[in-house]
């Protein structure tokens, strides 16, 4: 079973399919999904297959900020009870580490993250569907409303220094200018927002402290967060190591500051194993680079922390029962199951 995320991630779907001359009840039906199951916002469904939706109505109105024109409709109460903890947030710092702790509450597929370099903050966003489902329409609907959930904390008026998309830019930007503003950059190494430091601790002037007193109580009803566990700690640090070359248990084990056999029962306490958590770290990293055609097959290799691009390749078809680039090659796949090369 993939990833999932709630129904609700599709509000205004209805409406907006609609609005462009589609059928939504056969759009959906053409990728395994049920039109009747929009009226239960808090059902969780197959991440790959709204992605798809996406794409194939985008293709099928023939417009190509689909993603951003459904962004128009989403409310915040679409990432479920977060939502109600996110708004009483002191600063849009503690927001975000909220979205990004807690990103499986509501999306399974979506990845955020935040880094800070020289008083310049990047927030990052990408999807691991754990099959080759297209991403750019789903890409493009995260980052504005990303977009949107900063401006809340920021003002109407307040702008990022730069919008990106991994992806090239559409023949018409008029959808992509009138909610994101005219900092547009396509084809760039990630999708997200680069924006300053300081704005991360700029104060949220909606911020109640009565309503952030039952920030605890509310979290209690949601999943535990992400980095929480031992884990999720050696998943952080195999992910920085990875392309130096240097991952290996005993070199996690250190900079935990613990010993690898402490390291492995620990690991075994929680059901993983080192190579598990290898393994699937550098499964979701391919997908990653795999969905961003600027990243060769020898790069991608080199950022995984493989010797050679032939040791990423068997590897690679170990894992999904298909070459890398046959994997790049199905993204545009819209069925609701595309099958492996032999």
């Amino acid at each position: 079973m993939g990833p999932s995320l709630r129904y609700a991630s599709l509000s205004g779907y209805l409406e907006l399919s609609q609005s462009l001359g589609l059928d939504p009840a056969d759009l959906m039906h053409g990728v395994g999904l049920d039109v009747m199951d929009l009226a239960q916002p808090d059902k969780w469904v197959p991440a790959g297959r709204v992605a798809r939706l996406l794409e194939l109505s985008a293709r099928e109105s023939g417009h190509d900020d689909f993603g951003l024109r459904l962004a128009e409709y989403r409310r915040a109460s679409t990432i479920g009870p977060l939502s109600l903890v996110l708004r009483a947030e002191p600063t849009l710092r503690s927001g975000l580490d909220l979205l990004v702790r807690y990103e499986h509450s509501y999306n399974e597929a979506i990845r955020i993250r935040l880094t800070e370099a020289n008083g310049l903050a990047t927030i990052r966003t990408w999807f691991e569907f754990g099959e080759p489902a297209p991403s750019r329409q789903a890409e493009e609907l995260a980052v504005a409303v990303l977009y949107a959930i900063l401006r809340q904390f920021l003002g109407a008026q307040w702008q990022p220094l730069a919008v990106c998309f991994a992806h090239p830019a559409p023949a018409v930007l008029d959808t992509h200018t009138r909610l994101l503003g005219g900092r547009l950059q396509f084809g760039h190494g990630f999708s997200g927002l680069v924006i300053y430091s300081r704005d991360l601790d700029a104060p949220n002037p909606a911020a109640d402290p009565a309503a952030r007193a039952n920030t605890p109580e509310l979290l209690r009803t949601l999943a535990a967060p992400r980095g929480a566990s031992t884990a999720d700690r050696v998943r952080e640090m195999v992910e920085v190591l990875l392309p130096t070359g240097r991952c290996a248990a005993d070199e996690v084990a250190r900079a935990m500051g613990v010993d690898r056999r402490t390291l492995h029962r620990h690991l075994a306490a929680a059901g993983e194993t080192f190579t598990s958590i290898v393994d699937g770290t550098r499964a979701g990293l391919a997908e990653r680079y795999l969905s961003n055609d600027r990243y060769r097959l020898t790069e991608i290799s080199e950022l995984l922390g493989f010797a050679a691009p032939s040791a990423f390749s068997r590897w690679f078809r170990l894992q999904f029962g298909d070459s890398p680039s046959g994997w790049r090659r199905r993204r545009s796949d819209l069925s609701p199951a595309a099958p492996a090369a032999s």
